[in-house]
């Protein structure tokens, strides 16, 4: 049950995101709140994705939170 529940989470940070960023022009891609609900959210989803053995939605996620990091990394340097 914790697995699942950690799979929601996951799930609503992206979708937090992603809605956000449709919405709402000061929170895109260029900020930090928004790689970092991404990365948690990706991250989440990896162990939810090794918990089901779904090697596709891993790796899926894990290039995710790769994006994600090298994104944020490029905010911070500014």
């Amino acid at each position: 049950m914790i697995d699942l529940i950690i799979g929601v989470v996951g799930m609503l940070f992206i979708l937090i995101g992603f809605v956000l960023e449709e919405f709402w022009n000061k929170f895109n891609q260029d900020t930090i709140a928004y790689n970092l609900l991404n990365i948690l959210g990706a991250g989440l989803l990896i162990y939810y994705a090794y918990s089901l053995r779904s090697w596709p939605f891993g790796i899926l996620n894990g290039v995710w939170v790769l994006a994600a990091l090298v994104k944020l990394i490029k905010i911070l340097k500014k």
